[in-house]
């Protein structure tokens, strides 16, 4: 089950360049349901997703290089790019509320900057270890606005957008 929040920023995290960080391509065979197969540095697989906007099923299943290369002309739309940065929350910065709902797990944001052409989108992302915690964790100062339930935030829906030349 993959249960997460997404936001936009109003300003990036001093020192980005401090964290860790993975290059992602992924590309869809399908958006309904969310087939996708995904290359994060040098490991490659295919994740079903289900329905849903802020929780869903989740199944990851690995891939070797030759087999995501092969899968790779035959997704739809478009292939996105983007950089990941894993920002790790401090628990001065997570409300208490949702503090106590994490049984000790901690939270990371996954901030995805993008290639074009969907550039200079920044979005991050939490993944929460219950519903309970997801639904009590308040944005910290730099994140803009939830875009959780907002489908065009969401990477399926992103690849069949048509961009023009012009």
């Amino acid at each position: 089950m993959e249960i997460e929040r997404k936001f936009l920023l109003k300003c990036i995290p001093e020192n980005l360049e401090n964290y860790s960080c993975h290059l992602i391509e992924q590309a869809y065979l399908c958006t309904e349901p969310v087939v996708r197969i995904r290359r994060q540095d040098e490991e490659y697989y295919m994740t079903y997703k289900g329905s849903g906007m802020m929780s869903r099923e989740e199944y990851n299943l690995p891939l070797n290089r030759e087999a995501y290369e092969h899968l790779l002309p035959k997704a739809d739309g478009n292939v996105i790019s983007k950089k990941r940065y894993l920002i790790p929350l401090s628990n001065e910065e997570i409300n208490p509320e949702c503090l106590s709902l994490l049984n000790g797990a901690s939270l990371t944001v996954e901030l995805d900057e993008f290639a074009p052409p969907f550039a200079p989108l920044l979005l991050a992302e939490v993944e929460f270890p219950n519903e309970a915690a997801a639904n009590a964790f308040r944005m910290p100062e730099w994140f803009a606005e939830d875009v959780t339930q907002d489908v065009r935030y969401h990477n399926s829906h992103m690849s069949r957008q048509v961009f023009s030349d012009a």
